[in-house]
């Protein structure tokens, strides 16, 4: 199963989404970027985190209502419970999209790549995914992030290095507040063409630095 996100607009991601609760009071609780799986009702129905682990998601309402039968990259809040001969489930309590795009590549962008700054505040690797909080300068307009293949090119050493660029397009939009807006990178697509020891290379236009980059190991 493939995500079901491509270009995912700002707007969006930094409004509650459909499974988020206000003014609630949650138990010990995990906070993590996690797909979640919808059944073929389109029910959120499995989490699975990025170190491997998988909850069935225990009923609640306001699970319903998206794509069956596929997974979504979200920041979520949910609480493991133990159950005695079952399998592990988990109490979601509030679940948010995280931009989540297969990369494409620069060809695929028929109006140019954007890379309007933004500025980082954390970016780690973790699972399948290079997942990013970032800081985006905003006011009311919608934005586009996305991920731009650059393709993979040989090191010396005999080791390879895929370069992503991230891609911003503020739209014109006043750059009033700061909002966070939370990607990942995911690297799944490249398992048939990446090896260990292979770097991944993240360039980003930012205030702060300007164009930088963040390297990673595969």
């Amino acid at each position: 199963m493939r995500i079901k996100q491509y270009i995912i607009f700002l707007g969006c991601l930094l409004a509650a989404s459909s499974c988020k609760e206000d003014e609630y009071v949650y138990p010990s609780v995990l906070t993590e970027m996690v797909d979640i799986k919808t059944d073929s009702s389109g029910k959120l129905s499995f989490i699975s985190t990025d170190n491997g682990k998988a909850y069935q998601i225990n009923e609640r309402s306001g699970l319903e209502g998206f794509t069956p039968d596929s997974v979504y990259r979200t920041l979520s809040i949910f609480e493991p419970l133990e159950t005695e001969g079952k399998d592990e489930s988990a109490t979601l309590y509030s679940c948010q999209f995280v931009i989540s795009a297969v990369p494409s590549t620069e060809d695929s962008f028929k109006d140019g790549i954007k890379t309007d700054p933004l500025d980082i505040d954390r970016i780690w690797c973790s699972g399948n995914y290079i997942n990013m909080v970032l800081d985006v300068m905003a006011k009311d307009k919608t934005h586009i992030l996305n991920f731009v293949d650059n393709g993979i090119e040989p090191n010396l050493e005999g080791s390879n290095t895929l370069t992503i660029t991230v891609f911003h397009d503020q739209n014109g939009d006043y750059e009033a507040f700061t909002k966070k807006a939370y990607a990942s990178v995911p690297l799944w697509p490249y398992k048939d063409r990446l090896s260990e020891g292979d770097k991944i290379k993240i360039v980003i236009n930012t205030y702060k630095e300007g164009i930088t980059t963040r390297e990673f190991k595969y």
